[in-house]
């Protein structure tokens, strides 16, 4: 039985839309919920487990000994009925996550699809709403201390608000919601619900660092603003398609880590800074946390002047895995720690400084006020 089982269920994985895992697109899964008829990835089998067997039942599919009827369920649902069945009703906003994508997203899309059936009843989707307050953990901007805040997001009055006190009736500040973008950086926050907002202030660029509590309350908020700006836009761009707007909603960073950068003056050494590409956009910091970088640029395109080179010009210091950094004004002289990061801070500058720069990059390009390092 054993053997006929596990080719049974080899066979079903050949049909269409089996052969991913039904919840983040993992190619070869392993494992199979056989209660709710899909296949799975290990990560997020593991999360089905989480769930409790009153939902969800996992079971391996080569080590584990299955029934008949287990069997006869798999094949009745499979993974494309089951997303019909289970993701009838997802918003265009809301972020279905991939393989590589954080825990938390994983986990919550997950347990929205099986545990609280949200995208079966609109009515469960409290982030369309268009208004949104509650409380978040935010990291304080000169003591790096995480306090408790109230946050009321606002989609009518294109606002993200919070206040320093329970009682306070003027907001500490006021963010547009047009110019934010939101991003998990649990790593970087060493919190599981991490989350990394990122704004222009004053024409640099200001970070904000939260988490909350739960992982619902996290994703709630993060897709809340990803549909209020996708509501926005919708109104501004009447006759461009959702595909093209929801690029525009939030955004992960390129590659983020720690070089050494050596400063512009001709005695200055390398000091270790945290790197973050955005875009086009290339910031650096003392720490991963801080609120603001000490430098940042537009990473513009070869027509610009713009390479990224192997090693550093010859008469200048080399350490470690250099590599320089060539812009029209200056040559940021760059050592990654080792082959690795070397190879891949190397391969997304490149893809960056290929792509011709966009009307829009040009004009973020003017408005970024240049900060020279220290």
């Amino acid at each position: 039985m054993a053997n006929r089982a596990e080719k049974f269920l080899m066979d079903l994985l050949q049909k269409q839309g089996n052969s991913t895992c039904a919840d983040c697109g993992e190619k070869e899964p392993e494992w199979a919920s056989y209660n709710i008829g899909v296949f799975l990835c290990t990560m997020c089998a593991g999360v089905h487990r989480s769930l409790g067997s009153h939902i969800s039942k996992v079971k391996s599919l080569r080590l584990d000994k299955w029934e008949e009827d287990q069997l006869r369920l798999m094949e009745a649902m499979g993974n494309l009925k089951a997303k019909q069945k289970y993701e009838q009703m997802v918003p265009p906003s809301y972020r279905r996550p991939c393989t590589s994508d954080v825990q938390v997203l994983r986990e919550q899309w997950i347990r929205a699809k099986y545990e609280r059936l949200e995208f079966t009843d609109p009515e469960k989707q409290k982030y369309l709403s268009g208004h949104m307050e509650g409380h978040l953990w935010k990291q304080g901007k000169v003591d790096t201390k995480f306090e408790s805040r109230r946050f009321v997001l606002s989609e009518e009055l294109n606002t993200l608000i919070y206040f320093n006190r329970e009682n306070a009736t003027v907001p500490k500040a006021t963010l547009h919601l047009d110019q934010i973008n939101c991003t998990f950086v649990p790593d970087k926050i060493g919190n599981l619900n991490g989350l990394q907002v990122t704004y222009d202030k004053d024409g640099s660029t200001r970070n904000m660092f939260l988490y909350a509590e739960e992982g619902k309350d996290i994703v709630d908020w993060y897709n809340a603003i990803r549909a209020a700006k996708l509501t926005r836009l919708r109104i501004a761009y009447p006759t461009h398609d959702d595909e093209e707007l929801l690029q525009q909603l939030t955004r992960d960073f390129l590659k983020e880590g720690w070089l050494q950068k050596r400063g512009p003056g001709k005695t200055d050494g390398y000091r270790k800074r945290w790197f973050s590409l955005d875009k086009r956009r290339l910031m650096y910091y003392k720490g991963p946390l801080d609120p603001f970088p000490k430098g940042e640029l537009i990473i513009g395109s070869v027509d610009e002047g713009f390479a990224v080179l192997h090693g550093v010009p010859p008469g200048q210091t080399e350490v470690g895995f250099g590599f320089t950094l060539k812009t029209p004004d200056r040559q940021y002289l760059l050592s990654a720690d080792n082959q690795k990061d070397l190879d891949e801070w190397m391969a997304v500058f490149k893809s960056v400084i290929k792509v011709p720069m966009t009307p829009q990059d040009k004009s973020e390009c003017a408005r970024l006020v240049q900060k020279t390092a220290k």
